[in-house]
């Protein structure tokens, strides 16, 4: 069944489905696997169904999101159902909670708030937010507090972006290209001097540097280097397919195989 299939049955009708599912997954003379889980142990999970529906809605297949984000959606069941289970919350509650906070949250279509824009939306949002945690007559920090699982080059992404809304940005694409090739002689110096803090050190400018091209290009850098290292596997399994039963070869050798495999891609890709 796809999205678009106009004989599906009513959201309401299915949620209740799959709610029934996981209690009875959970209940006694359930799966013995699900009785084992923990709010904790499923957390690799939670995080990694949410790592594959952010990959599927990049692929642009409508069947593969939907199948990615029932996935995340029967792991927050299944947290839910551990809070249930342990009086902490429940599934109702998750849903009122973030119902009544997209409320407090936008005014300008909730109350009599205005908003003219995106930006102004996000302003607002942080402003009701701070209001909410009590810090009235606080300054917000300009570099908010980001999940400590974010992929640490979408971080660098989202720092550069929070401290561009405060002005701290370069005016043109040669102020972080500019920076790219001065961290990049910092570590070249650093690895002359053999310094190995100091090596660690550049590798992270020289990487935040990078983020910093491609938030001024407008191109998601987190998703730049996925599409990077899966062209690189692809090619890879040219490299594979000759080398057969070997187990290594030198790198000229090596080198003339890669490049065979992305001219294979290219040709590929031309006639599709």
């Amino acid at each position: 069944m796809t999205p678009s299939d106009q004989s599906q049955p009513s959201p309401m009708v299915e949620m209740t489905r799959l709610k029934q599912i996981i209690d009875r997954l959970r209940s006694p003379g359930g799966c013995p696997w699900d009785l084992a889980q923990t709010a904790d142990s499923l957390r690799p999970y939670l995080l990694e169904e949410a790592h594959e529906a952010a990959e599927a809605i990049s692929s642009g297949d409508p069947e593969r999101i939907c199948e990615e984000l029932g996935d995340l959606l029967m792991n927050i069941h299944l947290q839910a159902r551990i809070g249930e289970e342990s009086g902490a919350f429940t599934l109702e509650n998750i849903a009122r909670d973030i119902s009544e906070k997209l409320i407090r949250r936008h005014p300008h279509v909730f109350a009599d708030g205005v908003a003219e824009d995106a930006e102004a939306v996000r302003r607002a949002w942080d402003q009701i937010k701070s209001q909410e945690k009590g810090d009235v007559n606080q300054h917000s920090p300009t570099i908010r507090t980001l999940p400590a699982s974010l992929p640490a080059l979408a971080r660098a992404d989202r720092i550069g972006k929070m401290a561009a809304e405060v002005g701290f940005d370069w005016p043109a694409l040669a102020g972080p290209r500019d920076k790219l090739n001065e961290e990049l002689a910092e570590l070249d110096e650093a690895v002359s001097e053999g310094n190995r803090k100091a090596i660690h050190h550049e590798i992270g400018d020289l990487l935040f540097a990078a983020s910093s091209i491609a938030r001024k290009l407008e191109i998601d850098p987190e998703q730049a280097l996925n599409d990077s290292l899966e062209r690189f596997r692809h090619r890879f399994t040219y490299i594979d397919e000759q080398l057969g039963d070997a187990v290594r070869a030198d790198l000229e050798q090596l080198e003339e195989w890669y490049q065979q495999g992305k001219n294979r891609e290219e040709e590929a890709t031309d006639g599709s």
